[in-house]
Order: structure tokens, then C-alpha cells, then sequence
């Protein structure tokens, strides 16, 4: 599913598009019997005199009732047993009710289940809890374990085997969560799926893609972070993206054209791009610094990377180098009005912050000047009384020797 890339916008920056998914777990479903019930019944009095059945014909012997059971409770028993067998077919994946999956028909064995990394095709039909259906894929192709799907698709197709088809039951956050998915799944759904797995293959060596299969698969991940960015699942996003820049990366023993380098490399900047935006929204700062940098290096005008770069320094206490970063991106793009705000916020911010330091300085300074006039006076009367002390021995030694000398 093609989506819109995150990096073609910096209003995703802001703080608005934060969320989590909800955790509400399904609600076992209760038996209330008659006893347990609030209903009232009327207690009919039986010891009356006009309760004489002795001219009643007597009843004749039901069938099935030689085995002490009456025909409509072996019917319950039967139900009750079809009903637990029932629920025994289902298997609950996770242990919390919230994603279940039932053989519909049994597959090749165990040994033909795919691994994670391998590309399996299914066919698939989703439908909502109502039994209306949502989407059908006669052959979805997908690598398992990447996220490519949902959440509930990767979990249980690892768990089918070849040839298999199966029904699962989804809790929403295992689908498409809080968001839903425009048109037609609404938010907080929850699905029920119909998979048979068709195919499995191992995935293809990334050295001998052309660099159009290059494109194709590393613009796939992509697109796929960009799809969880906007359901502000931050850490689906971040592996998607990393996939892609795997696929990117990786070394080729395949001729690429100039034409086939320069996408390839555009693809890169803008997987990094929104690697960082995820990153940062996650407060993963030194890590989105990094990926700011390595855009950077190879486009040192790169709005969007200057801009995340700001908003990372600033997160960071670095007013100052990140009102320098800001102001460069903005004299690259004189009329983008998300850098102007997010600078004329930082310049405050600065100045809130210089004021701060100006107001503790001068404290510290007072109070270094009043210790140091307060040193001063005390050393001065210290001085003055040895200078006494000091007279008053002299004087008394002059004394004693005139009075030796008259004696003498």
C-alpha cells in the first residue's frame, strides 16, 4: 500500500501525532444459569386437598428413557460436546485470547511451514467482526517477518503449513489499531481472516538484483515505514526503514546505470530522513543525530536532515548550534514557515535560558563580594589587635629596662 513519505513534510515534527495503541483484551463470553439470575418465580402451593391425580391414565414409557435421560438433555450434552470440540480446534497464539487461529484445511506437515525471511504468497480474505468483507488478495506476496503486513499475518502464516487454510481472529491492535485503515476498516477493528498459504521461497540475493529490482524492493520497505509512521507505530517504522537501507547498501555484482545510482541514492537519503524523524519521536536522539549526519555528508543542504538536525540539538540543550542549523535551512528556504516557527521558538527558549544563567551568576558574584568584604574586615581588626599587642609588649620592655638601669 503506497503512502505519502514522511519526508515530504516537516509538519510530522511536531508533538501532535504521538499515540499508543489499545491494550483492551477481549471479554470471555459467560453462561448465567437460571439460579444465578435475578428473575423471580412464584412458588405455587401443592399441599392442597384438589391435587388428586389418581384418575389420571398412567404414563406411558418415553423413549431413551430407559437410560435415565430424557431425549433433549442427551440434545444439550451432544451440543455441549460439539461446542467444546469446537473451541478446542481454535489455537490461541499469544495465550491472551486476543489473536486465534483455527485449521480450516490441514496442510503438507509441519516440516513445509516458512521460516522468517522467506517470501510466502497467500491467498487472503478479511473480513470485519460483522461478516462484511473488507479486502481479498488471490496472491499476496510478502517476506515474512519484515512487517510487510499485519501484525496478525506475520504472527500466524509462520504457523501454518503448506497447502494450509486457516481462519484467524484478530484483535485491532494486531490489525490496523487506533487508525484504522480509510475506506473501509474502521479505528479500534478487529478481523477475522481467511489465509491459505500457496507458496514458500527463499527471499532473493540482493547481490544479483538489477538496480531496478533494487528500486523496487528497497522503495517497498519504504513505503511501508512511511504507512507505519503515519499510525505512529515509531518502532515498525524504524525496521521498515532499516530493511530498505539494508537492500540499499548492500553490494551488487550487477552494472547499475548513472540514472539507476542516483535513485538509488535519493531513496537512501530519504529512508535516512525519516529514520531520523522516527528516531526523534522516540527520543532516540544520539541515534537520530547520526542519521541527520550521514544525510548530511552527501547532501550538506539537505532541508529536511538541517531541520531535524536543529530540532535533535535542541532537544538537547545545544541552543545555540541548533539556532545556527535552523538558520541555515531557513536561508535555503526563505518562505518554509514550520522552520520559522520552530527557530522563533528556540530564539526564545535561548533567551529564557540566558536570563537563567545571568540571574544565577549574579548571585554566585554577590556572594563572593560579600564573603570577601566580610574577610577583609575581619583580617583588619586581626591586624589591629597584634599591632596593640605588639606596642603594649614594647612599651612594657622599654620600662623594665630603664627601671634595671636606675637600679644599677
Amino acid at each position: 500500500m503506497a503512502s505519502a513519505d514522511v519526508e515530504d513534510s516537516l509538519t510530522h515534527d511536531d508533538g501532535s501525532d504521538s499515540a499508543q495503541l489499545s491494550e483492551n483484551e477481549s471479554k470471555p463470553r459467560t453462561r448465567t444459569s437460571l439460579l444465578d439470575s435475578t428473575e423471580e418465580f412464584e412458588i405455587i402451593d401443592s399441599t392442597g386437598e384438589d391435587d388428586d391425580l389418581s384418575d389420571l391414565p398412567l404414563l406411558e414409557t418415553v423413549e431413551g428413557q430407559e437410560n435415565g435421560k430424557m431425549p433433549n438433555e442427551e440434545k444439550e450434552e451432544k451440543s455441549t460436546d460439539e461446542f467444546q470440540n469446537e473451541q478446542d480446534d481454535w489455537i490461541d497464539i499469544l495465550g491472551n485470547g486476543a489473536l486465534r487461529k483455527k485449521v480450516l484445511i490441514k496442510g503438507q506437515g509441519a516440516e513445509s511451514r516458512p521460516n522468517k525471511g522467506q517470501d510466502v504468497t497467500v491467498k487472503l480474505k478479511t473480513s470485519l467482526e460483522n461478516g462484511s468483507v473488507a479486502e481479498e488478495h488471490v496472491n499476496l506476496m510478502f517476506t515474512l517477518g519484515d512487517g510487510d503486513v499485519m501484525q496478525c499475518m506475520d504472527l500466524c502464516v509462520q504457523l501454518m503449513e503448506l497447502g494450509e487454510t486457516a481462519l484467524i481472529e484478530a484483535h485491532a491492535k494486531y490489525c490496523y489499531g487506533k487508525q484504522g485503515r480509510n475506506p473501509n476498516i474502521p479505528p479500534n477493528a478487529g478481523l477475522v481472516l481467511e489465509v491459505s498459504l500457496l507458496e514458500v521461497k527463499d527471499g532473493p540475493d540482493l547481490e544479483l538484483l538489477t538496480g531496478q529490482q533494487k528500486l523496487d524492493l528497497a522503495n517497498k520497505k519504504r513505503e511501508r515505514g512511511n504507512f507505519y509512521y503515519q499510525q505512529a507505530d515509531f518502532v515498525f517504522a524504524i525496521n521498515s526503514y532499516d530493511l530498505a537501507l539494508k537492500i540499499v547498501n548492500s553490494s551488487s555484482k550487477v552494472d547499475f546505470t548513472p540514472e539507476e545510482e542516483a535513485e538509488l541514492l535519493d531513496v537512501k537519503m530519504k529512508c535516512l530522513n525519516n529514520l531520523a524523524a522516527s528516531q526523534l519521536k522516540l527520543d532516540h536522539f544520539e541515534a537520530a543525530l547520526k542519521s541527520c549526519n550521514m544525510v548530511l555528508e552527501q547532501q550538506p543542504e539537505n532541508i529536511k536532515a538541517l531541520f531535524r538536525k536543529g530540532k535533535v540539538l535542541a532537544q538537547q540543550g545545544e541552543y545555540s548550534d541548533a539556532i545556527a542549523i535552523l538558520r541555515k535551512a531557513l536561508k535555503l528556504e526563505p518562505t518554509n514557515k514550520t522552520i520559522h516557527a520552530e527557530l522563533s521558538k528556540l530564539v526564545k527558549k535561548h533567551a529564557d535560558q540566558k536570563n537563567v544563567e545571568t540571574a544565577m551568576y549574579k548571585k554566585m558574584l554577590g556572594n563572593v563580594a560579600s564573603t570577601t568584604k566580610s574577610s577583609s574586615k575581619t583580617s583588619w581588626s586581626i591586624s589591629w589587635k597584634w599591632l596593640f599587642g605588639a606596642t603594649a609588649i614594647a612599651i612594657g620592655g622599654v620600662a623594665l629596662s630603664v627601671v634595671i638601669a636606675a637600679r644599677n
